[in-house]
């Protein structure tokens, strides 16, 4: 059950016990050599990658609503429909060829593409040979500093992007007056003029394509398209680039922004597209993107670096200070980030790298995913790649779901918006593909999805292979976050008017995709389980099949949520009934021949026994079906699956096995798998997951995914709330003798502040948010401070009452 308090929303303390969060940086001796080494800023909408060159500086822009395309083309399969019966005939009479061939014709079309928007450098007039180079990262006030020295003369550059003010803020400093000079320039991979000049900034405007094919599509020439006679797909964007300085000139001309003799110089950029939401076409329809960098400008008001630094500092640390790690042990913070990684991967043991690394995941959210803005995408709102990996797009059969695993359990919710408001409109368009292309009400989302909130399943009608095109769980799985920012939060309010309508749709799909299988089951078909195959009795490879483990997990969970958010609504009969009467036909779980967790309809071998995906144990986590206390059976043939599948993989890969292994309460597999995610990629790297050099996911290539997923693992070894209850230190691994961590959040409303000594829990911190009862357990005896009762018990529950702090201590 859920416990009705109501995490407060505002500022909270989160300093324990006098602990104070440790400085967190990442820092380099050297300039980047390439992307992977770049630093990342953002603002939620606007990304920024800092190389740090001395004599050159480059820095690499994006804006989160800058893809290509328009509206998506919801209806371009009118055949459809007439394939969904002989597939699922083909399939229950064992004609798997036919029922992998009937299932492809339901395919549709490919999502657009997120792009590139410029890059901004900087040419310095000095001497190229440095002495004293530093570049670093501030994690606690996301801010980017490069220092070196040319003789006597220190240089100094800060680059930060601000979210109260909306621009790119770069201020240059030098020790000797008069020393700075040099030029400010922009390129892009798009098609770009300079729409304005004036004494000390310009204007750039550009297009996007109207659509830009996937990077694994080879076979259309030319590959991105920019026409668009309908004046309907491509997006505008406009670029401001402005300077100040006290002394000094400033000038512009035909090769950019230049300057000379200045002391110090202040250099501001704003950007907008034409972005007028997903239903609206960017060009014809599109908002005024002059006219919205011209606002920024303004809105800018002749501020000086120190007021625009100080709002900025303010404003994220709102977000980020809210919670601390502390992990006992040696901290090797002296080593340039490089090296300190590839010691670690070599063996060292560094548990402050991995709480830097904890609260980098925290960071990036942060700045990839602020209210009011699309959600993160596979590389958050960092990409240099005209047609970048799987076309840095939503892919929702993992990955975005991934992103945002952190966001509540670490104290972001704000973060979740733009996902959850993202599902709205996803809802819209599922509507009508769920009708076009099966007949079905409700609304349905495939494996992708982009910027137009694109629901059909894609695969360039039949070209696509059905193990990923075809699976039309994504909206069921996005549910999931719906019904946790209810539970972190309880939001009755935000549940009927928002969450609970969107289940509903999606359980009216479920209720009319499922049919009377074989066995007498209700069962999906066609049914995969991404991105695996089996191997069939005639030898042949498989991606269709009937009721997946996946497809049945995510199904149940969905039916449960919404069962639940209905007795919260006080919603009786009717669907309660139906959802009830469902979940008893399902298929059940079923444990296979080796022991593991069935992840098909038969006990079929795995073509890769060790994929990647684990996706049939989706029921294990980041849902709670599959209980160690009311299921052992199935928690243990899960265990097993996880053993089958190995510890290899791309970086995901590892990051979700962390999370099982966690809700497994194996807190030391969870901690290998963390050290191995942490193993270093260098950029040639292909093979292997891991981190690059500026801590980015490495699956490789980068995705943003593993960063969120790591983080989300390191906060499940500590803290687990997903049984009605707060678990402290449930996965505690032997590594981590000591510690403490402030601020992490509990389902139920409650947040909690953890401290351990040797390898056992201490004490802890339970802030309430509402009146309620709280039940909390541990591996130790636990004991109330306060209170009358003096037995202990490895699980207690107390009444609480709002705004109120418990202390719990440990024996």
């Amino acid at each position: 059950m859920l416990h009705r308090c109501i995490l407060l929303s505002g500022f909270c303390a989160i300093l324990f016990s006098g602990v104070a969060q440790k400085p967190l940086f990442l820092w380099y001796d050297h300039p980047a050599l390439n992307w992977n080494e770049a630093l990342p800023l953002g603002n939620g909408r606007l990304g920024a990658m800092v190389f740090g060159g001395a004599s050159e500086e480059l820095v690499q822009l994006n804006e989160s609503t800058l893809w290509s395309g328009g509206p998506a083309e919801l209806e371009s399969n009118h055949e459809a429909q007439f394939h969904l019966q002989p597939a699922r005939e083909a399939l229950f009479k064992g004609d798997l060829v036919n029922a992998e061939r009937e299932t492809k014709s339901m395919q549709g079309l490919y999502s657009e593409s997120y792009l590139p928007m410029l890059d901004l450098h900087l040419t310095m007039e000095h001497d190229s040979i440095t002495t004293n180079y530093r570049r670093d990262l501030d994690l606690q006030t996301a801010m980017a500093t490069t220092q070196y020295s040319i003789g006597a003369i220190e240089y100094t550059r800060k680059i930060f992007v601000s979210a109260p003010d909306q621009a790119l803020v770069l201020q240059l400093e030098a020790s000797k007056p008069g020393s700075l000079s040099g030029t400010f320039s922009v390129n892009s991979l798009l098609p770009i003029f300079i729409a304005h000049r004036d004494v000390n900034g310009f204007t750039v405007k550009g297009k996007a394509p109207a659509h830009a094919d996937p990077s694994y599509v080879q076979y259309n020439d030319p590959a991105v398209v920019f026409e668009d006679t309908s004046h309907c797909r491509g997006m505008r964007f406009a670029v401001t680039v402005r300077a100040t300085s006290e002394d000094g000139i400033i000038w512009v001309d035909n090769t950019g922004l230049r300057f000379k003799g200045c002391s110090s110089l202040l250099l501001t950029l704003c950007a907008a597209t034409s972005f007028n939401g997903f239903d609206h076409c960017p060009d014809r329809e599109g908002l005024d993107e002059l006219a919205l960098v011209r606002e920024m400008e303004l809105g800018l008001g002749g501020k000086g670096f120190t007021d625009l630094q100080q709002a900025h500092i303010v404003d994220f640390q709102r977000y980020f200070s809210r919670v601390s790690l502390l992990l006992g042990g040696p901290d090797h913070a002296e080593l340039p980030t490089d090296q300190r990684l590839k010691a670690y991967d070599a063996g060292a043991t560094d548990p402050g790298l991995e709480a830097l690394y904890f609260q980098f995941g925290r960071y990036l959210l942060i700045s990839a995913s602020r209210p009011g803005g699309p959600p993160a995408n596979l590389q958050g709102i960092w990409n240099p790649i005209l047609r970048p990996p799987w076309s840095s797009n939503y892919t929702i059969n993992i990955n975005t779901e991934m992103n945002y695993w952190p966001a509540e359990v670490c104290n972001l919710p704000e973060m979740h918006q733009p996902l959850l408001n993202f599902i709205g409109n996803l809802a819209q368009t599922g509507a009508i593909t769920a009708n076009h292309f099966y007949g079905c009400r409700g609304w349905v989302a495939h494996h992708n999805s982009d910027l137009w909130a694109m629901s059909n399943p894609v695969g360039d009608l039949g070209r696509g292979d059905p193990k990923w095109a075809n699976w039309p769980m994504g909206g069921v799985w996005l549910c999931r976050h719906l019904w946790e920012h209810y539970a972190f939060n309880n939001d009755t309010t935000w549940l009927r008017a928002t969450a609970y309508p969107l289940m509903e749709g999606s359980v009216r799909f479920c209720l009319d995709w499922l049919v009377e299988g074989p066995d007498g089951y209700l069962v999906t078909a066609p049914s995969t389980s991404p991105e695996n195959a089996y191997r069939a009795p005639d030898g042949n490879s498989y991606d269709v099949s009937v009721s997946s483990t996946m497809d049945v997990s995510l199904i149940r969970d969905l039916f449960i949520n919404a069962f639940l958010a209905r007795k919260t609504l006080g919603l009786e009969g009717g669907l309660s009934d139906t959802l009830l009467f469902t979940l008893g036909r399902l298929m059940p779980f079923q444990v296979g021949s080796q022991g593991q967790l069935q992840e098909w309809y038969r006990d079929f071998p795995d073509v890769e026994p060790e994929h990647r995906h684990l996706s049939h144990l989706v029921g294990l986590y980041p849902a709670s079906l599959l209980d160690a206390f009311a299921a052992p059976s199935l928690a243990n043939a899960a265990r097993q699956t996880l053993i089958i599948r190995g510890d290899a993989g791309t970086g995901w890969s590892k990051a979700w096995k962390i999370n099982l292994w966690a809700r497994l309460r194996d807190g030391n597999h969870a901690y290998q798998l963390l050290r191995e995610l942490l193993h270093w990629c260098g950029e040639a790297d292909s093979h292997g997951g891991g981190t690059y050099s500026n801590l980015f996911c490495a699956h490789p290539p980068f995705q943003i995914d593993g960063n969120f997923g790591g983080t989300a693992g390191i906060a499940e070894m500590l803290l687990q709330s997903d049984k009605g209850s707060i678990n402290l230190l449930p996965a505690l691994p032997e590594a981590w003798q000591s510690g403490s961590v402030t601020g992490l959040r509990a389902r139920g409303g409650y947040t909690v502040d953890i401290t351990w000594k040797k390898g056992r829990l201490h004490s802890a911190l339970i802030h309430a948010s509402s009146d309620g009862t709280c039940f909390v357990m541990a591996k130790a005896k636990l004991h109330l401070k306060g209170s009358y009762f003096r037995k202990k018990h490895t699980v207690i529950s107390f009444p609480v009452k709002a705004g109120r702090t418990y202390r719990i201590l440990a024996h």
